[in-house]
């Protein structure tokens, strides 16, 4: 009983350590940033969260403003998978323009998104974060005083595209020829500001993923040396276990 005992203990030890490593693996250490509403263009007065989530254990997270600092009153929660600091401008300014981005207390920096706060009555909704070619994109003209949809044009780069009576311009498809700057104007009425529209390829990383080969080549190169040594800790847990049931036989027989 007290060797089939260590043997278990030595299996469980190592599926505690063959777990850890692929929480490790597929945990990203990385922090990110986004605004709440989801949107780079802002109506002055209304309020603005920003979310600065990190992996979990990330210590000291903050919200950062290009010109302001650190933002204050700042409340943090922790999950089993990450940790999120969430800070909330009550009502924003023109003067809460500008570039935005959360550190971590390990040195770890976010990207960053541009806002645009307005006194106008007119804002462009489009992506916080760069967008991959392929996918379906929405752009929203946004009037203050009314939640109905009016008819708007678009522009990019300052140069006219077209006219949309429901105050949106959907990209079925995005591609990198999409990528600048945007801006909307409601008919007969004013226009908002500009916002950069990124757009992204799928990356040397993603490519490498969507072929099996090398996605299973990258899932051997992180797991393999974890499994190499609990095949190692079991090998000598048999070995232990061997020797002490050898012993055990050696006495009864005496």
């Amino acid at each position: 009983m007290e060797v089939s005992g260590l043997c278990i203990r030595l299996l469980i030890h190592m599926f505690i350590l063959m777990f850890a490593h692929a929480h490790k693996v597929v945990v990203s250490d990385s922090v990110f940033l986004h605004p709440e509403p989801n949107r780079l263009q802002f109506f002055e007065y209304k309020p603005v969260t920003f979310h600065c989530e990190g992996f979990y254990g990330s210590t000291g997270l903050n919200v950062v403003h290009q010109t302001k600092g650190k933002l204050p009153s700042c409340s943090t929660k922790t999950t089993m998978s990450s940790t999120v600091s969430s800070c909330t401008l009550r009502n924003v300014y023109l003067e809460d323009s500008g570039e935005y981005w959360c550190e971590s207390g390990g040195g770890k920096r976010s990207n960053s998104i541009n806002i645009t706060v307005t006194a106008g009555s007119v804002v462009l909704e489009s992506p916080v974060l760069p967008v991959t070619e392929g996918e379906a994109v929405t752009l929203r003209c946004r009037n203050k005083t009314t939640s109905s949809n009016r008819s708007a044009e678009f522009y990019k780069d300052g140069v006219f595209i077209r006219s949309s009576s429901t105050g949106q311009m959907v990209f079925q498809r995005v591609s990198k020829c999409d990528k600048g700057f945007y801006k909307c104007r409601i008919s007969g009425g004013e226009e908002s500001a500009e916002s950069w529209l990124a757009v992204k390829g799928l990356g040397v990383v993603s490519a490498e993923l969507h072929s099996p080969l090398n996605f299973w080549f990258m899932v051997f190169r992180n797991v393999l040396p974890v499994v190499m040594m609990s095949l190692l800790l079991l090998m000598l847990g048999f070995l232990h276990c061997g020797k002490r049931r050898d012993i055990q036989h050696h006495r009864t027989s005496t």
